[in-house]
């Protein structure tokens, strides 16, 4: 199992909740370890295992909630 801990900028915050409901959704998402999202910086940092999801999939969840995440 590879753990990788990434460093993503996110578009589309409006507010410190948008950021928690982010980071509640990604940590039931399988294969992500930790996640933490920082609404006054607009970044993410996720901790998640390349075999169960990459960042294709982990930006298919973010957009279901209507925010853009990209790698920095």
């Amino acid at each position: 199992m590879a753990t990788i801990k990434k460093k993503y900028n996110v578009e589309g915050m409006h507010c410190g909740a948008c950021a928690t409901g982010i980071q509640m959704y990604l940590s039931n998402t399988e294969g992500v370890k930790s996640v933490s999202v920082d609404y006054n910086s607009k970044k993410a940092e996720i901790e998640y295992d390349d075999k169960k999801i990459n960042d294709a999939g982990i930006a298919k969840n973010v957009e279901e909630l209507g925010y853009k995440i990209k790698p920095e």
